[in-house]
Formats: structure tokens, C-alpha cells, sequence
């Protein structure tokens, strides 16, 4: 009779073929699509975890903690919880009984059940991933702002030159400056910010222009003249029409990186954490205004190509992990902050007061709280909750497969 390999073994083996899988991948794309891939599965276990401690502290009993669903390629049990790798690596999920008040659970077991525990335990519970994912955006937006920095519009500097037809160089460049180059003031006065640079150029067509430039930590001093616009050819036409002159110098403009020292780093991470998740709120907020245009990309190849709806269009997974490979061109900087947005979208778009999302379960744990009077716990009937929650999750899905066809189908142009 042959006997199932030890837990031991099989954890060898399912080590050495995803090694196996990660040197493959590494030799046929490269280094970047696997660090991605994996820093997203990362991710998405560090939000179970945040549920797997948090239970297991409030003294809930944890039954399982796995990575991935579908069939079980291994496991073992450690204690009373069992910990494995499913088949398919599209997430993972941590098992608390009592998670509803229909769940059969034997007398004795039911003390240490979701649905008998306090209500701070049960909201500190189910808001655990969430507040995982707030913790990792502030690591990754410390560790930007101190190792590599994270773009600044006070310090405004040059992204590319402009191909001026019939001209060898455009102004910028006849005036020596280079990619990356910070103008730090032009005439003496201070450039604050892509307006202010912008309005200064637009008002001095053929004035010589004194501009002070920052190129790799040392100031220089460079003279530029600005052309007027109605002289540069642009397609059919000219960059400007009209009686009034309009000076250009050819270049596009980028906020660029800004390091902190390690303490000031930790104030700007919150910062910058505050700003991202009112900017996902926003999105998640604007998200049904999307369906129609969604609808209409999905019938229509030229409407999902058009640079204007893709700038706006919601990412799968897919085109989230396309997105993220194709930053590592540019260095780490892009990259960490891919991975800070990642976060804080899937924590705010969880927190949502929706099942089966985690803020239902705050939601109704909450409503529970409510209606409870002294010596009398109240129960919510989740039953009158599932068409709601049926309908959010068709909403959800929804989304998820006109995203995924529109990213696989007619992917977002590559930013970098």
C-alpha cells in the first residue's frame, strides 16, 4: 500500500518547483515579473495574516490559513489550524467559525467563535487586513521618500525635448539643458511649480532667459531663449495661432524625486499615505460612472484604445502586474509607488459596508452593537442581507471581467 508523502516532503517538493517556476520565469522575461508576482501574493497574505493574529490574540479559533484557492497542493496542521497552498494563487483566506449565526457549531466550540465574541474583538477582526495593507503603504512610502524619493511639483524639472521640424534642436536644448535638469528659478525669481514655469516661458518669447539649473547636486547657470509658437510647425499647423506671441523652450515637464532623511521620511509617509487613500476614495466613489464607459470599451476596439478613456479606465489584476513590471525600467521608485496604490485602493474598496467584504462585517457586527440591550444580544438576520449582497458582488464581477478583458485585449499603453 503506498503512503502520501510526510508534510515534510511535500513541502520540499512544492519549494524546490516553485524555484523551479521563479528561475524558469527569471530566463524567459526576466527578474521583474516574478518580484511582482510574488509582492503581490505577499500582499495579499499579509492582509490574511492581519485577520490570522488578530483572531488568534481576541482567542478565536482559527481553522485554516491558506494561500490560494481551488484544490490543496500542500498542507499541514500546526495546533488546531491548518496551513496550505491551494492550486490557484489568486489570493488566500484565514477560517473563523461562526462567521454567520446559521453555522452548525458544537456547545463546546462556540465560545471561541466570530459571532460570540465581543463587538471590539469582531470589528478589530475583520478591519485587520485593511489596517495591513495601511501599514505596508507606510513602509513602502517611507522607505521611497528615504532611499529614492517621491516626485515633488515644488521641484519642477525636464522630462524630455520636443522635435521642433526644420530645427536641429529646440530652445532647451541649444541652451545645454539636459533630462532630469531642475530649474530651480529663471531671472532670479523661484519656480515653484509647472504653472509658474509654464506662464514665465508663455510671456517671454525671444527674451533671453537666465535660468539657475540643478544637474546632479551642483548648480549652473545656463541662458535660454524662448521661440515663439506661431513660427514652430506642429502637424498641419503651428503650436499657436493669433496676434499674440507665445514663447516655448521644447521640453515636458516632471515633478521629480525628493528623498527625505529617515525621521522627517516618517511624518511625509503619513502625508503621502492621507493624500493616496482620499485619491482611492475618490475612485471607488466615480467607479459606477465607469460601467457605461467600460461597456462602451468593451464593444468598441477604438473607444478602449483612446489614449483619454485609458487614463481613467479601472485595472485588473492583470494590468495592474503589467503596469508594475513595465515601472521597473524607470528604477524602484515607480515600483514603490505602484505597490503603495495597490494597497490603499484594496484596503478602502474592502472597508466598503458590503458582504462579503470585510466592512460588511464591521457593518453589521456594528448594527448588532446597536440593537443590543442589557442581557438581551441581538442577532442580525443575514439572510435579509444576501440579495443586497448577491447584487454587490454581480456589480463586482462585473467589473472584473469587462477590466480583465479590456487589460488583456486592448492593454493600457506603457507609461514609462
Amino acid at each position: 500500500m503506498q503512503q502520501n508523502p510526510s508534510p515534510r516532503r511535500s513541502l520540499l517538493i512544492l519549494v524546490a518547483g516553485i524555484v523551479a517556476f521563479v528561475a524558469l520565469l527569471a530566463f524567459t522575461v526576466g527578474w521583474a515579473l516574478p518580484l511582482v508576482i510574488f509582492t503581490i501574493i505577499f500582499i495579499v497574505m499579509a492582509h490574511e495574516f492581519g485577520h490570522f493574529i488578530t483572531a488568534k490574540r481576541a482567542g478565536m479559533k482559527v481553522t485554516d490559513f491558506f494561500v490560494g484557492f481551488g484544490p490543496v497542493i500542500w498542507s499541514t496542521t500546526i495546533g488546531e489550524t491548518r496551513y496550505g497552498v491551494r492550486a490557484i494563487l489568486a489570493g488566500g483566506y484565514v477560517k473563523v467559525p461562526g462567521m454567520n449565526w446559521t453555522e452548525d457549531i458544537p456547545a463546546d466550540e462556540e465560545a471561541r467563535t466570530y459571532r460570540s465574541a465581543s463587538y471590539p474583538r469582531k470589528a478589530i477582526f475583520a478591519s485587520a487586513g485593511s489596517v495591513m495593507h495601511l501599514i505596508m503603504a507606510l513602509v513602502l512610502a517611507w522607505a521611497a521618500l528615504t532611499f529614492v524619493g517621491l516626485p515633488s511639483e515644488n521641484h519642477v524639472g525636464v522630462g524630455s525635448f520636443a522635435k521642433w521640424p526644420g530645427h536641429a534642436q529646440d530652445s532647451a536644448q541649444a541652451a545645454g539643458l539636459k533630462v532630469g535638469d531642475r530649474i530651480m528659478a529663471i531671472d532670479g525669481h523661484a519656480i515653484k511649480g509647472d504653472a509658474q514655469l509654464i506662464a514665465t516661458v508663455e510671456q517671454s518669447s525671444g527674451r533671453r532667459l537666465t535660468l539657475l539649473v540643478n544637474r546632479d547636486g551642483r548648480d549652473i547657470t545656463l541662458h535660454a531663449t524662448p521661440v515663439d509658437g506661431r513660427t514652430i510647425k506642429s502637424g498641419s499647423g503651428y503650436l499657436t495661432t493669433g496676434n499674440k506671441a507665445h514663447g516655448y523652450l521644447g521640453i515636458s515637464l516632471v515633478d521629480l524625486p525628493v528623498r527625505d532623511s529617515w525621521y522627517a521620511a516618517v511624518p511625509s509617509s503619513f502625508t503621502e499615505v492621507g493624500s493616496l487613500i482620499g485619491t482611492a476614495a475618490t475612485a471607488i466613489v466615480h467607479l459606477p460612472a465607469e460601467f457605461s464607459s467600460l461597456v462602451h470599451q468593451v464593444a468598441s476596439p477604438a473607444a478602449a484604445n483612446n489614449p483619454t478613456n485609458q487614463r481613467s479606465r479601472p485595472e485588473s489584476i492583470v494590468g495592474v502586474v503589467r503596469i508594475a513590471v513595465q515601472s521597473t525600467s524607470t528604477g524602484p521608485g515607480d515600483l514603490l509607488i505602484i505597490l503603495m496604490a495597490v494597497n490603499i485602493f484594496v484596503g478602502v474598496l474592502n472597508m466598503l459596508p458590503m458582504l462579503p467584504l470585510d466592512g460588511g462585517y464591521v457593518a453589521i457586527s456594528t448594527y448588532e452593537r446597536i440593537r443590543t440591550r442589557r442581557g438581551r444580544r441581538y442577532h442580525a438576520d443575514l439572510n435579509k442581507m444576501a440579495p443586497f449582497a448577491y447584487a454587490f458582488m454581480g456589480v463586482l464581477l462585473f467589473l472584473f471581467a469587462c477590466t480583465l478583458y479590456l487589460d488583456i485585449a486592448h492593454p493600457i499603453a506603457n507609461p514609462f
